[in-house]
């Protein structure tokens, strides 16, 4: 019987940016909820694709696991921990690296993308990563796997992948199926025709969780608009107006139509100090738990070491049976 079973992973980049919360760690909280079975990880090993200091990375996994608990992840209903804890992602993903052609990994825009950035033309690691990406997800027999618009090609090969393998050794991985989120995707204050990244090099760009409501009032204030006054939703003429909207829609919880309702009559000046006080009233809790959280090393830790420790029990005789399929034993 193949069981409902949700993955999905968290790069530790410190703490997230509003993009990150509305975009994935809010549907994370919704899903824990709707599903028996849920694993939601740190990925420390996927950050090392990009150069990353040591002190730098065990900071950003302390203060990624404080964010998300502090969001309403709750490890009594999901298993909770840090991907390099499991060392099966690893073998795993050597396995499936072995039934995965080259020229299907060098078509990924992402690849593309991410190998410019780097002097030594892309590592190993930066084009295999999304075969570590389907190890992630097919280690547990996941059935459905929360991601973004960027993501969906990367989940079209773990699906290809596991199909793959078992058309190799016989019916084995289910096919995991994809759950869009149903938030658009937050774009830059400064820059609407791109996402909102932790990466850009405009500080006005980015909303972090943990900013400080004065920060968070003067970022939404420098917001790139347009030169009409009204608000509309309309993101192919009207980007950076419709950006607002969006982000006051997903923390609000009203619907598009609803937000432009309540809007009629302000002008963008007086919309964007609106949608700054919904952000900051959102974020508040959260920005405290955050800090509380934070002073508590020892704690985050033992999440992380005691939902490693129950993934490894959900995960270790599924990879024995994988090692019996292609031979291992």
């Amino acid at each position: 019987m193949v069981v409902d079973r949700i993955f999905s992973g968290i790069q530790p980049t410190g703490t997230p940016h509003l993009g990150n919360y509305l975009g994935a760690i809010q549907n994370w909280v919704n899903l824990q909820e709707e599903y028996s079975s849920v694993l939601y990880s740190i990925m420390d090993m996927h950050s090392l694709t990009m150069p990353k200091e040591p002190a730098l990375l065990r900071q950003n996994i302390l203060d990624t696991t404080a964010a998300i608990l502090a969001c309403g992840i709750d490890p009594k209903k999901c298993f909770l921990f840090r991907q390099s804890l499991v060392p099966e992602h690893a073998e795993l993903a050597w396995i499936l690296g072995c039934i995965t052609n080259v020229p299907r990994l060098l078509r990924l825009p992402q690849w593309k993308m991410k190998r410019a950035s780097q002097s030594n033309g892309g590592t190993v690691g930066l084009l295999t990563y999304p075969v570590l990406q389907a190890a992630d997800i097919l280690l547990y027999k996941s059935t459905h796997v929360p991601v973004g618009e960027d993501q969906v090609l990367h989940l079209e090969l773990a699906q290809d992948i596991a199909q793959h393998f078992n058309k190799k050794y016989g019916e084995f991985f289910p096919v995991p199926k994809a759950i869009l989120s149903t938030t658009k995707k937050i774009k830059s204050l400064r820059d609407p025709t791109v996402k909102m990244s932790k990466s850009d090099t405009q500080k006005l760009a980015t909303v972090n969780i943990v900013d400080s409501p004065d920060e968070i009032v003067l970022k939404f204030r420098k917001a790139v608009t347009d030169f009409t006054s009204e608000v509309t939703y309309d993101p192919a003429n009207r980007p950076g107006v419709s950006n607002l909207v969006s982000i006051h829609s997903a923390v609000s919880g009203l619907s598009i139509e609803e937000v432009l309702h309540q809007s009629v009559g302000l002008d963008t000046a007086h919309y964007k100090m609106v949608v700054a006080e919904s952000v900051i009233q959102k974020f508040a809790p959260i920005r405290n738990e955050i800090k509380k959280l934070q002073q508590d090393k020892a704690h985050l830790i033992q999440v992380l070491e005691a939902g490693a420790e129950k993934a490894k029990e959900l995960a270790t005789p599924i990879y024995q049976e994988i090692r019996r399929l292609v031979g291992f034993q």
